[in-house]
């Protein structure tokens, strides 16, 4: 079970160290106590964090980049952790982590850079279909 320290916890769901600190205190956030004293964060925690989506706080106005969408229409939507970015050429292979789940996708190069995507980053997988097709294994 990976621990990590309150500020990097905070830096994975993309909010302010502070902010996850009241969630800590409040009991919103479950956390392991060092022999010192110091919150720690499991991984497993971020994850369960990462996939409440909606049910999380809004980062504060001041950490959004300019001309950045904060609002979206869409419902089809999964909050994860970037896992990989591969770019080879003019398109990206991105790896998202949602959960227990694994979600890649293709994407522009251009896509990547002007998003700044790297490994440990909170982002949002956005899908847009007009089919679903359920599959079952056989008994």
């Amino acid at each position: 079970m990976a621990l990590l320290a309150v500020r990097g916890a905070a830096e994975r769901l993309g909010v302010t160290y502070s902010t996850l600190k009241q969630w800590i205190y409040k009991g919103s956030v479950r956390t392991v106590r060092t022999s010192g004293g110091h919150h720690r964060v499991a991984e497993s925690e971020i994850d369960r964090l990462l996939a409440a989506g909606g049910r999380l706080p809004a980062l504060p106005r001041r950490r959004r980049a300019p001309g950045v969408l904060v609002a979206l229409s869409g419902r089809n939507q999964l909050r994860g952790v970037v896992e990989e970015v591969r770019v080879d050429g003019l398109l990206a292979q991105v790896r998202l982590r949602i959960g227990e789940q694994r979600l890649t996708a293709i994407i522009t190069r251009d896509a990547v850079e002007e998003l700044k995507l790297k490994r440990g980053q909170p982002a949002l997988a956005v899908i847009k279909s007009t089919e679903v097709m359920i599959a079952r294994e056989p008994d």
